[in-house]
């Protein structure tokens, strides 16, 4: 089985995008890699054997992606991996996901384990999010919501075994183009954050989306958005949008609650079953 996969940029350190495509190219399962720049100017970013796009503006994360899955689709190769460029990883880590995708044919997505640089892990395994998830965090007291922001990360799974988990990062996800040509692709009318949340929960009906604690990869996480009042607002914006489209409680969203229930049954321990 083969794959396709794609980077977006925006004024991205050109360190961090040669080592990404330079492991890509030494991946055999790998067949053509897309650079699709959103920086106003992108030049540096010329690299031999990839599609370089340059866009000349900012489209948003899902819509750049959106570009290069469009032509995996067209090629028809099976696989197709959305890679942020800060998360460090080897020919041999992809070739082993590809493997477990091929192996597991109603996996539909799959997310490796998440390191920081430091070896601590990332909580990226998520439950569907409420609007006191993604707003509380950031403006009530931590101390208000720690046992919840520990069960909307999944923190008491452990982290060290095979789930199947309704929302999963954007920095590393490999999807089957079959799950996407069922559900669609990124909605293009986030411009950044939630797209990664919208796309899992809509695989999620029809496949497993998968965490695989036994490939792991290391994310240089910034969190831009907890360190500048645009990009927090441009959080905040997105998020509304997010919950426009799907509810903003379990009444208008009754999925939101079905899926984590089934989550929290198979993965969690019995005292946190609710």
């Amino acid at each position: 089985m083969t794959a396709n996969a794609s980077i977006v940029l925006y004024n991205t350190p050109q360190q961090l995008v040669s080592e990404a495509v330079d492991n890509l190219r030494q991946c055999p399962d790998i067949k053509e890699i897309y650079l699709i720049d959103n920086s106003p100017r992108g030049e540096a970013y010329m690299l031999n054997n990839v599609h370089y796009i340059h866009n000349r503006r900012n489209l948003g994360y899902g819509r750049a992606h959106n570009i290069a899955i469009k032509q995996t689709l067209a090629s028809d190769i099976p696989l197709h991996l959305v890679l942020n460029a800060d998360v460090h990883f080897t020919a041999e880590t992809i070739s082993r996901c590809i493997n477990v995708m091929e192996q597991n044919p109603d996996y539909g997505q799959l997310m490796p384990k998440v390191f920081y640089p430091d070896g601590t892990v990332q909580y990226l395994c998520k439950l569907l999010p409420s609007p006191l998830d993604l707003f509380g965090r950031r403006f009530l007291p931590h101390k208000l919501i720690t046992k919840r922001l520990e069960k909307f990360e999944m923190r008491p799974t452990g982290y060290d075994k095979i789930m199947d988990v309704p929302y999963l990062s954007g920095c590393f996800m490999m999807l089957r183009c079959d799950a996407l040509r069922k559900v669609g692709l990124f909605d293009e009318h986030y411009f950044l954050y939630p797209e990664d949340v919208d796309l899992t929960r809509r695989i999620h009906r029809y496949y497993k989306t998968v965490f695989y604690p036994d490939i792991s990869v290391v994310h240089d996480h910034r969190q831009e958005s907890y360190h500048s009042w645009r990009m927090a607002w441009i959080h905040f914006v997105n998020m509304a949008c997010y919950f426009n489209k799907w509810g903003w409680n379990t009444l208008t969203d009754r999925e939101r609650k079905a899926f984590n229930r089934r989550a929290i049954e198979e993965n969690f321990p019995p005292e946190w079953h609710e």
